[in-house]
């Protein structure tokens, strides 16, 4: 039995592992990779294994970067069981066939605006009958549910606690007699955030692939969280102007309105006008409304005393491409929510056009922002970012607040691997810049983990 690492190893996107077993070959996550344009087109169109050869996906939670790509591994010839819990399956029917459409969308203007000048036509990587067709071959797993996935293989979901549905994915493999339980954490959540219960633990595993995104960095205290951001927002709103927040669809946006709500209700913050302008969120949105199973005590008798987390007086969800373009034009003091969350498309970008070169406005970053992305220039501070082409002074203000980031930090992901110790022999540390993922290696080292190992895109590993 052997991984094969085919991504998400010393980087945080494109997660995709391969299970070889005997003869079998099962495919943890299917996600798109993020980064520089030309190598994130090279290898989201080409596996680098036969799709038609994977046997079943277990998919830990419906973000892009762990889900995107499924319509293309349908396409290419995948004909199994794609296993994930009911509230993913949900949000990929939104999320997959969303990217879908963009790809089309942007594969028209291209070639209706660019036609002379590409070599090729632009094709889309998947369609939305592309997606539509994956979505067909999804199977819903509650959490706590031991269930057989492939002959010998039975896979349990723990909850997560990272987004709607996210899951911890534990595999118990027999294999003519000889046992072996192997967890994959997919994306780790924080303890005491709003809206998700924490995240769980699996029962001990002899092989761990644990995520290292926060490997070697800290949190921001919760406690001190919604003052910071009252902080932000009343100091914007005294100069009058926008505060634009770059954010993922998928759980940020719902954490972000639910903590706006909660402190206009304290009367900590001004009634100013909030926009979410981004149609998928509003679609999740609606995901989340039915999906309360998955909600944390404190805000589920929120729900109770005040009605809807996700809506309130003076909140207004944007879907029409008119109305987005319209609060250009409109004078702050306002907040604007919109994706992509690193910046690299969608609304966010035309937002941020008309709004970096005033320094009266302010961009907040409330999520993780990948190398070599727009979104990670802003959070450097640099003093000129380009945004569809062009150079722009930034000259807004930029405020980060990491105590709303949806992934464990230092400090929980060891908690973690130490309530996973028992029976623990191989731990692979994955979805992590190598900074992270290697300091994080250390401080296991040196609680005596064994077999910590830090894995190279494209290796195998024998287990």
């Amino acid at each position: 039995m052997r991984i094969f690492f085919a991504g998400a190893a010393r980087t945080v996107t494109g997660s995709q592992h391969l299970l070889e077993l005997d003869g079998t070959r099962l495919l943890l996550d299917c996600g798109l990779y993020q980064g520089r344009r030309r190598e994130s087109n090279e290898r989201n169109r080409n596996f680098p294994f036969d799709p038609g050869g994977v046997d079943a996906v277990v998919l830990s939670h419906a973000h892009i970067d762990h889900s995107g790509n499924l319509p293309s591994l349908v396409k290419h010839g995948f004909r199994g069981r794609i296993v994930c819990t009911p509230a993913t399956r949900d949000l990929c029917d939104v999320m997959l066939r969303d990217a879908a459409r963009i790809q089309e969308a942007d594969a028209e203007f291209l070639n209706r605006k660019h036609r002379d000048e590409l070599g090729e036509p632009v094709v889309p990587l998947y369609t939305e009958e592309d997606a539509l067709a994956a979505l067909n071959h999804f199977q819903s797993l509650d959490y706590h549910r031991p269930t057989p996935v492939l002959p010998g293989v039975t896979c349990t979901f723990w909850d997560a606690g990272h987004v709607l549905g996210s899951a911890i994915v534990q595999l118990d493999i027999d294999r003519d007699g000889e046992k072996l339980r192997l967890v994959f954490s997919g994306d780790l959540g924080r303890r005491n955030m709003a809206i998700l219960r924490d995240p769980e633990i699996p029962e001990p595993p002899e092989v761990l692939l644990v995520e290292t995104t926060y490997g070697d960095r800290l949190h921001s205290p919760m406690a001190g969280m919604e003052a910071q951001l009252a902080e932000v927002v009343n100091r914007t709103a005294a100069r009058k102007g926008k505060i634009l927040v770059p954010s993922f669809s998928l759980e940020r946006t719902q954490e972000f309105v639910y903590a706006l709500h909660r402190l206009m209700d304290r009367q900590a913050i001004p009634r100013i006008p909030v926009y979410v302008d981004s149609p998928l969120s509003v679609r999740i949105t609606e995901v989340f409304e039915r999906h309360p199973e998955c909600f944390d005590e404190e805000t589920l008798t929120f729900m109770r005393q005040n009605g809807d987390p996700f809506g309130f007086e003076n909140l207004r969800y944007v879907s029409s491409a008119e109305e987005s373009k319209g609060l250009n034009g409109m004078e702050g003091p306002m907040i604007i929510i919109a994706a992509s969350g690193m910046c690299e498309a969608g609304r966010i970008l035309h937002h941020l056009r008309n709004a970096v070169e005033d320094a009266k406005n302010t961009v907040l970053i409330i999520g993780f922002m990948a190398e070599h992305t727009l979104g990670r220039r802003i959070a450097e501070r640099r003093p000129q970012v380009k945004i569809f082409g062009v150079e722009r002074a930034l000259e807004a203000e930029v405020v980060i607040m990491d105590a709303f980031s949806a992934h464990a930090d230092k400090n929980d992901l060891l908690d973690f691997v130490e309530r996973c110790q028992g029976r623990l022999q191989r731990t692979f540390l994955i979805h992590g810049e190598e900074e992270q993922a290697a300091a994080f290696g250390r401080h296991l080292t040196e609680l005596g983990v064994p077999g910590v190992y830090i894995p190279t895109l494209g290796e195998f590993a024998r287990i």
